[in-house]
């Protein structure tokens, strides 16, 4: 049986368990508002919430999409007691999610979030380029419009920046200084592109598509600033083998078996600038014809 860790009404999730369905496999998919109970039966282990359970050894392959599995934890009224009881709690559930991570499995809750930097080093390490770039707490070497700035997090939702409204932090270029020091923050060399790739992994496999975002003032920097009067054209498009076998030694040093990388193509070089682990791929499957989801319920 499968599980699929996911939030509500993620449309990814949706569209790759109609292929399980028409594929006639068995599948659970959990939320993170569900909470469970680690209880046995059988001499098995046995996970419950108010609307799923299964035996953990029922489970043959996991696909962590987003969210987390939330665990009950019992509380005592005695301090000693509540202190030993949550060692023992947090070992259990330990052994939970090791269990299922070490399933045949695409993504894993542990390393869905990745560290920027430490990527961008064992990019460089791997022979991938990747744009230079520095941390500063201030502007004094910043170049203006040859320098940009951009979230170390990756494309953070701030949650109600403004009162009732969220916001997402977007690659910008510098163009005029600011006096006033501010915290650490992410500056890399402003690379002229002929055109953007985002690349999806699976599993050894790469499905390229360029996207065609540098004609567009809005999308030039940025090609997430999505324009809906004027949509970016994506293609199919095929990285040099070299650079798909750096990729792969990439993933597979950071422990991904998916997950979706971002490039430049400027001149002959194809910079590197991050990975999403747990990224959408709809749009370039859907733009493609690459049939990811397919792809996806096929290997579960």
């Amino acid at each position: 049986m499968i599980l699929i860790i996911s939030k509500n009404n993620e449309i990814t999730t949706t569209t790759v368990i109609k292929w399980l369905i028409a594929m006639k496999k068995e599948f659970i998919r959990i939320h993170e508002n569900e909470v469970f109970e680690i209880k046995t039966a059988e001499k098995r282990i046995l996970l419950k919430s108010t609307r799923n359970q299964f035996f953990l050894d029922e489970i043959t392959a996991v696909w962590y999409r987003r969210g987390y599995i939330a665990f009950d934890t019992l509380k005592y009224e005695n301090q000693a007691i509540n202190r030993y009881m949550f060692e023992v709690q947090h070992w259990l559930t330990d052994y939970v999610i090791k269990s299922l991570e070490g399933k045949k499995h695409i993504n894993k809750e542990s390393n869905s979030h990745v560290n920027k930097l430490l990527v961008l080093e064992k990019a460089k390490e791997v022979g991938l380029d990747v744009p230079p770039y520095f941390l500063a707490e201030d502007m004094k070497d910043v170049i203006i419009n040859q320098t940009i700035v951009k979230p170390i997090s990756g494309t953070p939702i701030i949650d109600m920046v403004h009162e009732n409204q969220n916001g997402i932090m977007y690659t910008s270029v510098i163009e005029q200084k600011k006096e006033s020091n501010f915290f650490i923050s992410f500056f890399q060399d402003k690379i002229e592109k002929d055109f953007e790739i985002r690349s999806f992994y699976l599993n050894g496999k790469i499905y390229s598509t360029a996207i065609i975002s540098q004609n567009d003032e809005r999308t030039k920097i940025d090609h997430r600033r999505y324009n809906s009067k004027i949509p970016n054209r994506n293609v199919r498009y095929n990285l040099p083998l070299e650079v798909e076998q750096k990729i792969t030694v990439l993933m597979q040093a950071l422990d991904l078996n998916s997950g979706s990388l971002d490039f430049i193509k400027s001149g002959d070089k194809f910079y590197f600038l991050e990975i999403n682990a747990i990224g959408q791929f709809l749009g370039m499957s859907n733009a493609c014809n690459y049939g990811l989801e397919r792809e996806i319920a096929t290997y579960l």
